[in-house]
């Protein structure tokens, strides 16, 4: 099952992931509430549309902007909506 580590805490871990540009999107429910900070973060992609961002924040440890998602994706890009996906310190294991 994927599932998506950081600093040795599995934060998130589903069988339903959709995998997009070579980032593993996970359902949005399947991640910890106990470890996110909202952020103040956005980009924009062309073809997907804003995204935005949460910190990981948990047990003395933080790494900025290292969750992203698509609050309103663009109709092409619909498979990631309500889904997260990682970078910086987390590791995705299939």
């Amino acid at each position: 099952m994927p599932k998506a580590i950081w600093n040795d805490e599995v934060i998130a871990e589903s069988d339903d992931t959709v995998v997009l540009e070579g980032n593993v999107y996970f359902p949005r429910a399947s991640l910890r509430e106990d470890v996110l900070v909202e952020s103040a973060t956005h980009t924009v992609c062309p073809w997907k549309g804003k995204a935005s961002y949460y910190t990981l924040q948990f047990d003395g440890h933080t790494t900025p902007d290292a969750v992203w998602y698509y609050p309103s994706p663009k109709p092409d890009a619909a498979a990631v909506r309500d889904r997260v996906a990682f970078w910086k310190d987390v590791k995705v294991e299939a």
